[in-house]
């Protein structure tokens, strides 16, 4: 039997500007919207957007009229049980690729974090939200170091 999950399906977030978050991801990402709906659920002005951000994984992102917690801001491990996310580039060109485009939208400095099997680059959204890309580096670039 292989692995019994095959990667993540969705984050949900909240977001204090939903058109902003989708360009955003869309810029970065090339992220496509799959579902929208202004009344989440029967909430007038609740907005609910589906996006995938490659391969199966998608946000399910949330714009919440009044809700406030898109906007706070702590420093790493004091933001709960969920600090962060990592997001994988599919090769090492796409990796710099969205590397690029992340300094570009002044997301990121671009620094690069050197973990041996991956890289990294963390960033953080127009709601602050910190995550980084990561690429899973193969065999050939291993046995170089």
């Amino acid at each position: 039997m292989g692995a019994l999950l095959d990667g993540v399906n969705h984050i949900a977030v909240l977001t204090a500007n939903m058109d902003r978050f989708i360009r955003f991801y869309q810029e970065a990402f090339d992220a496509i919207i799959v579902m929208d709906n202004p009344n989440h659920a029967g909430n007038e002005g609740e907005r609910m957007v589906i996006m995938t951000i490659g391969g199966q994984s998608e946000f399910n992102v949330f714009e919440v009229p009044g809700n406030t917690q898109a906007s706070v801001q702590t420093p790493m491990f004091g933001r709960g049980r969920l600090d962060h996310f990592g997001l994988n580039a599919s090769d090492r060109e796409t990796f710099e690729e969205v590397r690029q485009r992340l300094m570009k939208l002044g997301a990121s400095d671009g620094t690069i974090t050197d973990f041996g099997a991956k890289v990294s680059v963390f960033f953080r959204d127009p709601d602050g939200l910190e995550a980084e890309v990561l690429w899973n580096k193969d065999a050939a670039a291993l046995a170089q170091g």
